[in-house]
Protein backbone atom coordinates (compact mmCIF):
# COMPACT_ATOMS: atom_id res chain seq x y z
CA UNK A 1 0.00 0.00 0.00
CA UNK A 2 2.56 2.37 1.22
CA UNK A 3 4.34 1.91 -2.62
CA UNK A 4 1.11 2.14 -4.14
CA UNK A 5 1.02 5.89 -2.61
CA UNK A 6 4.06 6.61 -3.96
CA UNK A 7 3.32 5.67 -7.07
CA UNK A 8 0.36 8.12 -7.33
CA UNK A 9 2.01 10.50 -5.96
CA UNK A 10 4.40 10.56 -8.64
CA UNK A 11 1.87 10.52 -11.47
CA UNK A 12 -0.55 13.17 -10.02
CA UNK A 13 2.98 15.39 -9.27
CA UNK A 14 4.31 14.64 -13.18
CA UNK A 15 1.17 15.35 -14.40
CA UNK A 16 1.05 18.73 -12.85
CA UNK A 17 4.89 19.31 -13.90
CA UNK A 18 4.00 18.86 -17.55
CA UNK A 19 0.47 20.73 -17.23
CA UNK A 20 1.60 23.96 -15.49
CA UNK A 21 5.57 23.93 -17.23
CA UNK A 22 4.95 23.20 -20.37
CA UNK A 23 1.21 24.88 -20.72
CA UNK A 24 3.23 28.09 -19.43
CA UNK A 25 5.49 27.55 -22.64
CA UNK A 26 2.34 27.23 -24.66
CA UNK A 27 1.16 30.40 -23.54
CA UNK A 28 3.92 32.89 -23.35
CA UNK A 29 6.11 31.07 -26.08
CA UNK A 30 9.76 30.43 -25.62
CA UNK A 31 11.22 34.11 -26.45
CA UNK A 32 11.32 37.59 -24.98
CA UNK A 33 9.91 37.42 -21.14
CA UNK A 34 8.57 34.01 -22.08
CA UNK A 35 11.97 32.71 -21.95
CA UNK A 36 11.89 33.16 -18.24
CA UNK A 37 8.52 32.95 -17.61
CA UNK A 38 8.73 29.31 -18.97
CA UNK A 39 11.92 28.60 -16.71
CA UNK A 40 10.07 29.69 -13.97
CA UNK A 41 7.21 27.61 -14.70
CA UNK A 42 8.69 24.19 -14.09
CA UNK A 43 10.96 25.44 -11.02
CA UNK A 44 8.22 26.73 -9.28
CA UNK A 45 5.89 23.95 -9.88
CA UNK A 46 8.74 21.61 -9.10
CA UNK A 47 9.43 23.71 -5.84
CA UNK A 48 5.71 23.68 -4.79
CA UNK A 49 5.47 19.88 -5.56
CA UNK A 50 8.32 19.01 -3.11
CA UNK A 51 6.28 20.40 -0.18
CA UNK A 52 3.23 18.48 -1.46
CA UNK A 53 4.29 14.87 -2.14
CA UNK A 54 8.20 15.08 -1.46
CA UNK A 55 7.47 13.06 2.37
CA UNK A 56 5.18 10.60 0.23
CA UNK A 57 7.48 9.71 -2.37
CA UNK A 58 10.39 11.85 -2.45
CA UNK A 59 9.24 13.78 -5.45
CA UNK A 60 11.06 12.73 -8.11
CA UNK A 61 8.94 13.23 -11.10
CA UNK A 62 11.79 11.94 -13.28
CA UNK A 63 12.76 9.39 -14.62
CA UNK A 64 16.51 10.44 -14.39
CA UNK A 65 15.78 11.37 -10.99
CA UNK A 66 14.71 7.86 -10.59
CA UNK A 67 17.38 6.12 -12.14
CA UNK A 68 20.10 8.19 -10.39
CA UNK A 69 18.86 7.09 -6.98
CA UNK A 70 18.70 4.00 -7.86
CA UNK A 71 22.19 3.64 -8.73
CA UNK A 72 22.82 5.16 -5.21
CA UNK A 73 21.25 2.23 -3.70
CA UNK A 74 18.56 4.54 -2.10
CA UNK A 75 15.22 2.86 -3.55
CA UNK A 76 14.71 -0.60 -4.99
CA UNK A 77 14.83 -2.04 -8.80
CA UNK A 78 10.94 -2.40 -8.30
CA UNK A 79 10.17 1.05 -6.80
CA UNK A 80 12.32 2.34 -9.61
CA UNK A 81 10.15 1.04 -12.05
CA UNK A 82 7.14 1.84 -10.31
CA UNK A 83 7.99 5.34 -10.43
CA UNK A 84 9.54 5.47 -14.06
CA UNK A 85 6.42 3.97 -15.10
CA UNK A 86 3.75 6.12 -12.94
CA UNK A 87 5.97 9.27 -14.67
CA UNK A 88 5.28 8.78 -18.01
CA UNK A 89 1.63 7.93 -17.16
CA UNK A 90 1.59 11.33 -14.81
CA UNK A 91 3.49 13.11 -17.73
CA UNK A 92 0.87 11.42 -20.71
CA UNK A 93 -1.71 12.67 -18.91
CA UNK A 94 -0.05 16.01 -18.14
CA UNK A 95 -0.31 16.42 -21.86
CA UNK A 96 -3.55 15.12 -23.27
CA UNK A 97 -5.04 17.78 -20.23
CA UNK A 98 -3.28 20.67 -22.17
CA UNK A 99 -4.74 19.15 -25.35
CA UNK A 100 -7.97 19.36 -24.44
CA UNK A 101 -7.66 23.27 -22.89
CA UNK A 102 -6.49 24.51 -25.44
CA UNK A 103 -8.18 23.20 -28.16
CA UNK A 104 -11.43 23.73 -26.33
CA UNK A 105 -10.70 27.28 -25.58
CA UNK A 106 -9.31 28.57 -28.56
CA UNK A 107 -6.16 29.50 -27.25
CA UNK A 108 -3.33 29.69 -29.44
CA UNK A 109 0.19 27.59 -28.79
CA UNK A 110 3.15 29.71 -29.26
CA UNK A 111 5.23 26.79 -28.98
CA UNK A 112 3.25 25.01 -31.83
CA UNK A 113 4.19 21.54 -30.23
CA UNK A 114 2.79 21.42 -26.83
CA UNK A 115 6.23 22.48 -25.32
CA UNK A 116 7.97 19.59 -26.80
CA UNK A 117 11.93 19.23 -26.94
CA UNK A 118 13.66 19.85 -30.22
CA UNK A 119 17.26 20.15 -31.67
CA UNK A 120 15.54 23.49 -33.71
CA UNK A 121 17.90 25.64 -31.33
CA UNK A 122 21.14 23.88 -32.20
CA UNK A 123 20.51 24.15 -35.88
CA UNK A 124 19.21 20.23 -36.11
CA UNK A 125 22.79 19.72 -34.39
CA UNK A 126 21.88 16.01 -32.65
CA UNK A 127 25.51 15.85 -31.06
CA UNK A 128 25.29 19.39 -29.58
CA UNK A 129 21.72 18.40 -28.36
CA UNK A 130 22.93 15.69 -26.45
CA UNK A 131 25.71 17.48 -24.79
CA UNK A 132 23.72 20.13 -23.36
CA UNK A 133 20.88 17.63 -22.37
CA UNK A 134 23.45 15.48 -20.80
CA UNK A 135 25.29 18.75 -19.23
CA UNK A 136 21.97 20.22 -17.62
CA UNK A 137 21.26 16.33 -16.51
CA UNK A 138 24.05 15.98 -14.63
CA UNK A 139 24.11 19.31 -12.46
CA UNK A 140 20.39 19.05 -12.37
CA UNK A 141 20.26 15.08 -10.99
CA UNK A 142 23.35 16.08 -8.85
CA UNK A 143 21.45 19.26 -7.32
CA UNK A 144 18.47 16.50 -6.14
CA UNK A 145 20.42 13.96 -4.92
CA UNK A 146 22.75 16.06 -2.93
CA UNK A 147 20.41 17.72 -0.71
CA UNK A 148 18.34 14.32 -0.57
CA UNK A 149 20.08 11.86 2.34
CA UNK A 150 19.68 8.07 2.11
CA UNK A 151 17.39 8.14 5.43
CA UNK A 152 14.78 10.71 4.63
CA UNK A 153 13.21 13.92 2.82
CA UNK A 154 14.89 17.15 3.62
CA UNK A 155 12.56 20.10 3.59
CA UNK A 156 15.29 22.59 1.97
CA UNK A 157 14.61 20.02 -1.25
CA UNK A 158 12.27 21.75 -2.18
CA UNK A 159 13.88 24.83 -2.64
CA UNK A 160 17.19 23.68 -3.99
CA UNK A 161 15.58 21.05 -6.89
CA UNK A 162 13.08 24.40 -7.53
CA UNK A 163 15.74 26.54 -8.42
CA UNK A 164 17.78 24.12 -10.19
CA UNK A 165 14.96 22.98 -12.68
CA UNK A 166 14.71 26.93 -13.26
CA UNK A 167 18.52 27.69 -14.08
CA UNK A 168 18.55 24.82 -16.48
CA UNK A 169 15.82 26.14 -18.12
CA UNK A 170 16.95 29.19 -18.50
CA UNK A 171 20.14 28.13 -20.12
CA UNK A 172 18.77 25.37 -22.60
CA UNK A 173 15.42 26.56 -23.59
CA UNK A 174 17.15 28.23 -26.49
CA UNK A 175 18.95 24.95 -27.33
CA UNK A 176 16.60 22.10 -27.13
CA UNK A 177 13.73 23.58 -25.18
CA UNK A 178 15.10 22.02 -22.24
CA UNK A 179 14.29 18.79 -21.28
CA UNK A 180 16.10 16.96 -18.27
CA UNK A 181 12.90 14.54 -17.89
CA UNK A 182 12.31 11.61 -20.61
CA UNK A 183 8.49 11.64 -19.38
CA UNK A 184 8.05 15.19 -19.86
CA UNK A 185 9.74 14.97 -23.66
CA UNK A 186 7.59 11.76 -24.46
CA UNK A 187 4.08 13.18 -23.42
CA UNK A 188 4.23 16.29 -25.68
CA UNK A 189 5.97 14.34 -28.71
CA UNK A 190 3.71 11.87 -28.97
CA UNK A 191 0.89 13.95 -29.83
CA UNK A 192 3.35 16.16 -31.86
CA UNK A 193 4.22 13.48 -33.69
CA UNK A 194 6.77 14.14 -36.94
CA UNK A 195 10.37 14.86 -36.85
CA UNK A 196 9.78 16.29 -33.25
CA UNK A 197 8.64 12.11 -32.19
CA UNK A 198 11.76 10.94 -33.96
CA UNK A 199 14.03 13.00 -32.17
CA UNK A 200 12.56 11.59 -29.10
CA UNK A 201 15.67 9.45 -28.33
CA UNK A 202 18.14 11.95 -28.06
CA UNK A 203 16.00 13.52 -24.91
CA UNK A 204 15.77 9.65 -23.66
CA UNK A 205 19.23 9.04 -24.18
CA UNK A 206 21.29 12.29 -22.64
CA UNK A 207 19.31 12.53 -19.55
CA UNK A 208 19.88 8.58 -18.56
CA UNK A 209 23.61 9.29 -19.69
CA UNK A 210 23.43 12.94 -17.21
CA UNK A 211 22.02 10.95 -14.36
CA UNK A 212 24.54 7.91 -14.66
CA UNK A 213 27.57 10.53 -14.71
CA UNK A 214 25.98 12.34 -11.86
CA UNK A 215 25.67 9.12 -9.55
CA UNK A 216 28.80 8.25 -10.41
CA UNK A 217 30.46 11.67 -9.07
CA UNK A 218 28.32 11.66 -6.03
CA UNK A 219 29.27 8.29 -5.15
CA UNK A 220 33.22 9.15 -5.85
CA UNK A 221 31.99 12.29 -3.26
CA UNK A 222 30.54 10.15 -0.83
CA UNK A 223 33.82 7.92 -0.35
CA UNK A 224 36.28 10.35 -0.31
CA UNK A 225 33.85 11.70 2.97
CA UNK A 226 33.76 8.40 4.71
CA UNK A 227 37.93 8.42 4.08
CA UNK A 228 37.91 11.62 5.82
CA UNK A 229 35.71 10.23 8.55
CA UNK A 230 37.65 7.23 8.69
CA UNK A 231 40.76 9.33 9.44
Amino acid sequence: MESFKKYVAEMVGTCFLVLFGCGTACLVGTSGTGYLLSALAFGLTLLGLCYCIGNVSGCHVNPAVSLGMLLLRRMSLLDCVGYIASQFLGALAGSALLKLIFSQSGMIDRTGNLGANSTAGTGGSVWVAILVETLLTFLFVLVVIGVNSKEDYKPTAGIAAGVGLAVVHIFGIGFTGTSVNPARSLAPALFARGTILSEYWIFLVAPVIGAILAALLYTFFERKEKRKIKA
